[in-house]
């Protein structure tokens, strides 16, 4: 059996007793919701932080960088729907790399992924105090308080049960989603193409001309900002255990998604740059404010969206917040991280994996206030994510051809290379945009292998089910071997 599949603890860690406290409610999730959970990760991107791009890259270089992104997460949505159609465990990410890389490699992937759950919540929970702030609710100022009232009342809606969450997920999304397509058309009808290229050139950047103003490496510069139209969509197969026949739901949700926040992109960064132009949004918190009202008075329409804009945070602040319980669940009840934090209430919810990374996030949030640094943090967390992925559907192409596959990439091994190449291409990114962001990522990251190295490789849980599936391809091997 391979190394680091079996547990070197007592018997009853991996007794029945230990498996039936760790468990989720298994169909609570057809196509429909695990669709929306995919788009209302990544919704509250198209409200802001995507604009700074034009900063880095321009019009044109931002469009170049978006494009190549949109590849990237398209590339890589195929290829995890396949995993997870091999796969439907709560691992996730975790999972697949572990069958494919071992338990290094699972462990490697599942800590990225759990920087990005982590981090992208506590920021935009600062988000949320600003537009709250910003738009006088309850004369209430940005600050500790509304960041606790945030966590407090998602974290207690996703205590009470995943059907409940989704649901309530699915309407926060789909008020966000509709106000973008009203956002549009309101932006469209002042649509120009006179400000696109109105950001100055610099002339010494290598290649510089009025669509490229920051030259060609102001392309490679905007990637963490193209991949804001998409950062997070990769969580849905988080949500496999708890999913109504993940097999079929599962690819159909990632597809569907995916082409939602595409067309979301496209119509987002035209309506904004058309309106307005790019000098004037480039810096703005509120891109698409500023987009229809420029330095104007607020506008009916302007007002809508300022107020859609909450919701679009809302919604992603409580789907990543999912997210980052079910890898942490995951990689608790394997023993990669300590045991007790994958224990489930009677309502099946994992709920130390709700309240610990939960109240992780709101130190953060109080203690720096600095949205923009952690985001950062976040994106250079899923961009070596992405890689290990996208490299664990190469590995299991290559070494376990004849492995039953419900669904397959289109494309194939092509399709999942092309992943993992622009995904290492932006975690290098990361480092033009925020090298001390990148630094204390990989400072987690260290403290995290020691850990790892030193004790929980040691003392794994052999029947959580993505060691399971792990030992069965190993005792396969052995078996073709002999």
């Amino acid at each position: 059996m391979a190394e680091g599949t079996t547990s070197r603890t007592s018997p009853p860690a991996t007794d029945d007793t230990y498996m039936n406290r760790r468990t989720l409610r298994r169909g609570s999730a057809g196509w429909l919701l695990l669709t929306g959970l995919g788009v209302a990760y990544v919704v509250s991107g198209d409200f802001s932080g995507w604009n700074i791009g034009l900063s880095k890259g321009g019009f044109g270089g931002l469009a170049i960088a978006t494009l190549l992104m949109g590849a990237m997460y398209a590339c890589l949505v195929f290829a995890l729907a396949e995993l997870s159609a091999i796969l439907p465990t709560a691992g996730g990410g975790y999972g697949f790399a572990r069958r494919a890389l071992g338990t290094w490699g699972g462990f490697l992937t599942g800590t990225a992924i759990l920087i990005e759950y982590i981090l992208a919540p506590a920021a935009i929970a600062i988000f949320i105090g600003d537009y709250v702030e910003s738009l006088g609710l309850f004369g209430l100022e940005s600050g500790w308080p509304v960041y606790l009232a945030c966590f407090a009342i998602f974290i207690g809606i996703h205590l009470w049960g995943v059907g409940e969450a989704l649901r309530f997920s699915l309407v926060v999304t789909a008020i966000a989603v509709a106000a973008l397509l009203i956002f549009a058309v309101g932006a469209f009808t002042d649509f120009s193409t006179d400000g696109l290229d109105d950001i100055p050139v610099d002339k010494d950047a290598f290649g510089s001309g009025s669509w490229l103003p920051f030259g060609l490496l102001g392309i490679w510069a905007a990637f963490p900002f193209g991949m804001w139209f998409f950062l997070g969509v990769e969580g849905v197969p988080l949500a496999a255990e708890e999913a109504k026949d993940p097999v079929r739901s599962m690819p159909r949700a990632l597809a569907i998604s995916m082409g939602i926040l595409a067309l979301l992109a496209v119509i987002t960064f035209l309506a904004s740059t058309g309106a307005r132009g790019s000098n004037a949004i480039q810096e703005a918190g509120n891109p698409l404010v500023v987009a229809l009202q420029g330095d104007g008075d607020p506008t009916p329409l302007s007002r809508f969206v300022n107020y859609a804009g909450l919701a679009g945070l809302v919604a992603s602040f409580f789907s990543l917040i999912y997210a980052g319980s079910r890898q942490l669940f995951a990689l608790s009840r394997a023993g990669y991280l300590p045991r007790f934090l994958s224990l489930t209430s009677s309502r099946k919810s994992p709920y130390l994996g709700l309240l610990i990374p939960g109240a992780i996030g709101f130190a953060l949030a109080a203690g720096t206030g600095n949205g923009a640094r952690m985001l950062n943090i976040a994106v250079f967390g899923a961009t070596i994510s992405y890689a290990l992925m996208a490299l664990s559907h190469i590995v299991l192409r290559r070494r376990e051809p004849e492995l039953p596959r419900p669904y397959r990439t289109p494309g194939g091994i092509l399709t999942s290379s092309v992943a993992f190449l622009l995904a290492l291409s932006a975690l290098v990114a990361t480092f033009l945009v925020d090298k001390d962001a990148a630094f204390m990522a990989l400072g987690v990251y260290a403290v995290a292998l020691a850990y790892f190295a030193f004790y929980s490789r040691h003392h794994l849980v052999a029947r959580a089910p993505e060691e399971e599936f792990a030992a069965l391809a190993a005792a396969e091997a052995e078996l073709e071997r002999n």
